[in-house]
């Protein structure tokens, strides 16, 4: 009945999988800053890199055409903007330490 057809790879199976883990590790780790309100022994530079790595890989995904990771990048992008906005509102919140 001529619908395109794209066969599933199994580097497709394997890329899509392993972005799953990836975002659901990062995710956990925003989730938990956000739910106990307490970004302790997280340092900025972590979502600063994630972000600028994301972008990057991103961009070099999309110039490449592999939609894999143009789609695991992007979101990697957003959670690590949402990890880096709660990780600022919790310094905010806690009190100045006097060391």
């Amino acid at each position: 009945m001529g619908g395109w057809r794209h066969p599933i790879r199994v580097k497709d199976i394997i890329g899509w999988v392993s972005a799953f883990i990836l975002l659901l590790t990062i995710s956990k780790q925003v989730y938990s800053q956000w739910k106990d309100g307490r970004s302790e022994g997280v340092s900025i530079w972590l979502f600063i890199g994630q972000l600028a790595a994301a972008a990057g890989f991103a961009t070099y995904s999309w110039m490449v055409g592999n939609v894999v990771y143009i789609v695991a990048n992007i979101l990697t992008f957003l959670t690590s903007i949402v990890g880096l906005v709660i990780l600022m509102r919790n310094r905010r919140r806690q009190p100045a330490s006097g060391d």
